[in-house]
């Protein structure tokens, strides 16, 4: 989506490109397994793949049904079911749910009916239809329980039923350890991006101390040497809760990592291999990329330093929509959109890479930061509370930049995403930081 204004026509065109492309990835999703592995839960941490399915299907009736084109409730019986703040994902499978063929009936008759409002919509008359934001929003819902239907994937066990081929090799071999990002202020957040959510918004000055951030996400490689140097073993690195998780669930690694003769190995999608050292870090806690951070004499990089490392660019002191600039992602910049179902190795994409050269700042891995997700100044919740506001607090650690898993529409400068410290399950990283050495007085 760019902040142009676009006429109505290409506008729909647009909108009806997002939902079709987020449909394709459910579909692939919930056709690749049979029955059973749609309706078992692979986890108490998500839920059977069925729910998000008819989930995705009534949020879509109720918004843009319901609610922008004004038609009559075709499910109005289901909708308590659905509503993820009334159901935990651990109650979920005793719940009635919708059978595989029956749910994907109701999406393609939802869409079908989508689609003629989209037709009519003058994309305009206020917050909810002006730029399709509505059409926006529903299709950013879809990519992320695509997302969150991967995860599942992930956690499921059996035999590989999802494929794709790896990251193209684009590292240029021109990269240093860290780079300093100057002092002063910077535009954080957006005022102007149509489909941005309500917790991007608004744009907000914020000024921040000159400091250093990897160039990288930290590799697995390097995360072995810190399990390689006692990491798990010393609680100085730890904070107190982290710790205490540790202890309890006897943690030695990143999850779905094991050690087999010499050998790190890792499970990815129903497939063991050997783990490679110059990917990414996947799937650890804010509790682990903390302790890493500490062990490396280090820090994790506030919300306002991640963002101001990926958007400004010093020299016209704007704010860009991407590192790389104000257009769209593209396959050479980002791995994004469940293309590689791997993150790339540290050093990819150097065409992505922030004015200050800081790579794979979008896509790749989500990255931890060390801040809480809070409200930015002027915050005013839309459409809904329970999209962002109820999670505000201390609660939930920030992480930023998107993962291979995520689509572009559901992925920008701005994003946000937040999620427990003690969560692994997602496809979390991190980079590191430092503040910047004082100068001496002239």
């Amino acid at each position: 989506m760019t902040t142009d204004p676009l006429t109505p026509e290409a506008l729909r065109t647009r909108a009806a490109a997002a939902l079709l492309a987020a449909r394709d990835r459910t579909r692939l999703l919930t056709t690749s397994v049979e029955e059973p592995d749609l309706v078992a839960q692979h986890s108490p941490l998500m839920s059977p793949l069925v729910w998000d399915l008819a989930h995705i299907g009534n949020q879509e009736e109720q918004w843009l049904l319901r609610t922008v084109g004004g038609r009559d409730a075709l499910r109005p019986d289901i909708d308590s079911v659905y509503d993820a703040f009334e159901h935990p994902r651990a109650e979920r499978p005793s719940l009635p749910l919708l059978a595989p063929a029956e749910a994907h009936g109701y999406l393609a008759e939802v869409r079908g009916r989508v689609l003629e409002v989209l037709e009519s919509s003058p994309l305009r008359g206020g917050p909810l239809l002006d730029a399709g934001f509505a059409f926006g929003m529903i299709a950013q819902h879809e990519q992320q329980h695509d997302e969150t239907m991967l995860i599942t994937h992930q956690l499921r066990r059996g035999p590989a039923v999802l494929s794709a081929p790896p990251p193209p090799a684009t590292f240029d071999g021109i990269l240093t350890d860290e780079v300093l990002v100057p002092a002063g202020p910077f535009t954080m957040g957006t005022s102007t991006e149509p489909w941005a959510l309500d917790n991007e918004r608004p744009a907000h000055r914020r000024i921040v101390p000159a400091f250093l951030i990897d160039t990288t996400p930290v590799s697995n490689g390097a995360y072995q040497c810190f399990i390689d140097d006692g990491g798990y073993d010393e609680p100085r690195w730890w904070a107190k809760e982290g710790w205490a998780q540790v202890r309890e669930h006897g943690l030695r690694a990143p999850l779905f990592w094991k050690r087999e003769s010499r050998q790190w190995l890792r499970r990815r999608f129903g497939v063991t291999e050997p783990v490679p050292p110059d990917e990414p870090v996947l799937h650890v806690s804010w509790y682990e990329a903390d302790a890493y951070a500490r062990w490396a004499g280090r820090r994790l990089p506030t919300e306002a330093e991640w963002e101001k490392a990926a958007r400004h660019d010093p020299t016209t002191g704007r704010a860009l929509r991407y590192p790389w600039g104000d257009e769209d992602p593209t396959p050479d910049r980002a791995n994004l959109g469940q293309r590689h179902l791997r993150p790339a190795p540290v050093g990819s994409y150097p065409e992505g890479q922030s004015p200050l050269g800081v790579r794979q700042l979008i896509g790749d891995v989500w990255e931890w930061t060390a801040s809480d997700f809070l409200p930015y100044p002027g915050f005013a919740a839309f459409p809904y509370r329970e999209y962002s506001e109820v999670f505000f607090g201390d609660r939930y650690k920030v992480l930023r930049g998107g993962s291979f898993a995520v689509d572009p529409v559901a992925c920008r400068g701005t994003f946000r995403n937040w999620d427990l410290p003690i969560r692994r399950q997602i496809f979390s990283g991190f980079r590191t930081a430092r503040d910047a050495e004082p100068t001496a007085a002239a």
